[in-house]
This record gives structure tokens, sequence and C-alpha cells, in this order.
């Protein structure tokens, strides 16, 4: 049965908590596919097929070997365990109709789509130093990036109203090239024909970082946070 391992809250991240808290390498132990970021938010993490990529606030993607880095904040999966190949046409960030076509809009979800891409606009979270700002602050300034004409790879989870706060609700999706030189947070794409995998997940196992005294002491501010998690994930509220 496919699970889904997510390490700590998007609520933690939206009250500044964005110190590493696990190892890249215990992550792993939980998941070949997913999506994150590094210590200090440091730009937009991708992983696929086991290997972890970073795309940074200058543009450039870093292959990420060294397994003790650490994450504050990461979904991941084994992709192997996918529910059905999918295959979507004249898609983009708008129409990924899996969920709606499927009436999977209760469950946690995950895509893994390769293509090519007639165009991908994404986002990059620039780094921070302590005392940490927090992921609002951030997502005033962070860089955005275009490009045309790309082959790559979207990893996407789309998960529940119901969990909004300690996730993002409805689609968090990062993109990676084929050549490894471009990527990052995706805010738009448009893709003639995507192909690849559809998780459908019985289990979502949620990782606190009990150890982090930070995280152990901070106290939730919930007046604002669904309007701040959407403006932070670049997206418009309905």
């Amino acid at each position: 049965m496919a699970v889904v391992f997510q390490h700590s809250t998007l609520a933690a991240l939206m009250a500044g908590l964005l110190g590493g808290t696990m190892r890249a390498g215990d992550l792993l132990e939980h998941g070949d596919t997913g999506i994150g970021t590094l210590h200090g938010v440091d730009g937009e993490v991708i992983i696929v097929d086991g290997e972890v990529y970073q795309a940074d606030q200058t543009g450039k993607v870093n292959h990420i070997t060294d397994m003790d880095a650490m994450i504050p904040f990461a979904t991941v999966h084994n992709n192997n365990d996918a529910t059905e190949k999918i295959t979507l046409q004249n898609v983009d960030m708008d129409h990924i109709d899996v969920i709606d076509e499927r009436k999977l809009a209760n469950n946690f979800s995950a895509i893994v789509l390769r293509g090519d891409f007639e165009h991908v606009k994404v986002r990059v979270a620039p780094k921070a130093s302590e005392p940490f700002p927090s992921l609002l602050e951030l997502a005033e300034n962070q860089p955005v990036f275009d490009r045309d004409n790309v082959s790559g790879t979207l990893v996407g989870y789309y998960s529940p109203e119901l969990y909004h706060g300690v996730v993002a609700a409805g689609w968090h999706v990062h993109f990676l090239s084929d050549d490894r030189e471009f990527g990052g947070h995706v805010l738009d794409f448009n893709a003639a024909e995507l192909s690849g995998d559809l998780t459908v997940f019985a289990d979502y196992e949620l990782h606190l970082p009990i150890d982090n005294q930070a995280f152990r002491e901070h106290e939730l501010d919930m007046n604002g946070l669904d309007d701040a998690i959407h403006a932070a994930e670049g997206n418009k509220k309905d």
C-alpha cells in the first residue's frame, strides 16, 4: 500500500521555523521521489530516482550528494508504488485534471510526469539567515525563472482541503529539466502531452521534529494563516 511521508508542517515554515531538522539521507529512507527545501529555505528541492537536486536562487540546479544536508520540510514517496500509468493531453497548471476525473479530492495523491514542455515558469525561495523571517516575508522577494521548449519532469503532490495548514491544500509541484540545469517550484507550465505515474495514497505519515526546541516551543498564530499560505505558495486564493 502506497505511503506518502512528510517531514514537519507548512505552518511551521510559515512561522519562520526554517532551520533543517532532518538529514537528506534519513529522508531518502522514506522515498525515492519528492519535493522540499534545504536549511534556511535554501531553494527548491526535487528528488527523482533517489537523487536529490536543489534549484537555487540564482537559477542554477545543484546535485546534492551530501547526505548530511539538513532539510526543514519535505514530502516523499516511493514511485515504484504508483497506482497507475497516465497520459495527459494539452495540460497546464490550472488543468491537472486527474483529481476531478478520478474523484480523488479527499485523497493524498502524487504525479510524476515527463515530457516536452512548451513553457515552464518557476520560482525559487531565496536562502535566509538566522534569525529567520517568516516564509511569507521570504516569498515577497523570490526570483522567478522561465524556460521555453524544455524537456523534464514534474513531481507534485495533491493534498486535501481538510489538511490545509499542515500542508498547502491542492497541488504543490516542482520541476526538473532533463539536462539538470533548470528547476524550481512551478507557477505555470504548458505541455501538449505528459506521461508518467499517478499514486493515490492510503496512508499519510507525518514526521515531526520533536527534538528541535524551536519547533516544540513555537506558538502558532492561526489568524491569516490561510491567506499567508496562498501568498507564499504563489497561488491566488479562490
